[in-house]
Order: C-alpha cells, then structure tokens, then sequence
C-alpha cells in the first residue's frame, strides 16, 4: 500500500524526492479514475484511490483537487478536467512553465517526433499541460508513465518545440 499519510516530506533530499515522485502517481491516479468514471465526491475519490493502492486523506485530495484544476460538472455532477483554454492563454501557459519546470528531465527530437522524458507517474500530468496549451508546434501528444511522444507537422516545428521546452525548463 503506498501512503500519501505519513510519509515524512520534510528533511532529506531522498524523502522530498520519494515525495515528490508519491503526488506526481497519485495525482496521475486521479487523472485516470476521473476518465474512467463519474467520480462525485472526495470520499468517492478516496475510496476508488485506495481500490488502486493509495491511501490520502481529505486534506491531499483536496489539494490534489486544486493543483489539477478538476471542476465539477457536467450531467452527472462529476469531477472533470479543466476545458482546455484557448491557444496560449494565460493559464494554460502558466500550467505548461510550471509542469515543464517540475516534471521534464529530458527532451529528444527524432524527425517531427519528439520524446519527452519525466519521472515516474509525471507524463500524464505534463501531457495534459502540453494539450491545454494548444502549442502550434505539437499536433498531438501520447503519455505513459514516464514518457510522453509529441508528434510536430514536421521537423522543423519539432525542432522548435524542443527549443522552447528546454527555455522552459530553464527558466
């Protein structure tokens, strides 16, 4: 059972990482049961979270919640992913600096493709980032669990995507 509740996240570098690498599953957990189902509430969420090995308190799913941006909504009054927002705009660029700047470790370019590499459990969360921001250069994007492939009209807009994730990441 991997536990959100007492782990120690304060001190070490190896904790810190071991917790940081804990919310990124988590909250790619919570992106996959939100797809899959009606989820109506927090408990609901918990209990479906526990069902696939994670264990959190109202307290994390709340700020799970949050950091995602999930909204209800919709016929059955379901948690959701935020609607996209239109191409560049604020918030949805603001996501994409911030996800690029917690989860890419590495970014190669093989024609129009690019492979974008993150930590454990992190893809899904970048990839939705990289969708919401409706970049030019990207058509589409696949996540895993680690990895994300982006796919450019062609080489030369791959090129550029890749120039613009690595200015991202270091800034």
């Amino acid at each position: 059972m991997r536990y959100a509740k007492g782990l120690d996240c304060a001190g070490s570098a190896s904790r810190n990482a071991a917790c940081f690498v804990m919310k990124a599953r988590r909250q790619s957990a919570v992106l996959d049961l939100i797809q899959r189902q009606p989820v109506r509430s927090q408990e609901q969420l918990r209990r479906l979270l526990r069902g696939t090995g994670f264990r959190a308190t109202q307290a994390t799913l709340s700020r799970d919640i949050r950091e995602l941006g999930l909204v209800k909504g919709g016929a059955a009054g379901a948690y959701q992913a935020p609607a996209p927002a239109a191409p560049n705009g604020n918030a949805a660029t603001s996501r994409l600096n911030r996800a690029v700047a917690d989860y890419l470790t590495r970014v190669d370019r093989v024609q129009q493709l690019v492979v974008i590499r993150t930590g454990p459990g992190q893809a899904q969360l970048l990839g939705v980032a990289l969708d919401t921001a409706r970049l030019p250069e990207v058509i589409g994007t696949i996540a895993g669990d680690d990895t994300i492939l982006a796919i450019a009209q062609d080489a030369r807009r791959a090129r550029a995507l890749v120039r613009h994730l690595e200015s991202l990441s270091r800034s």
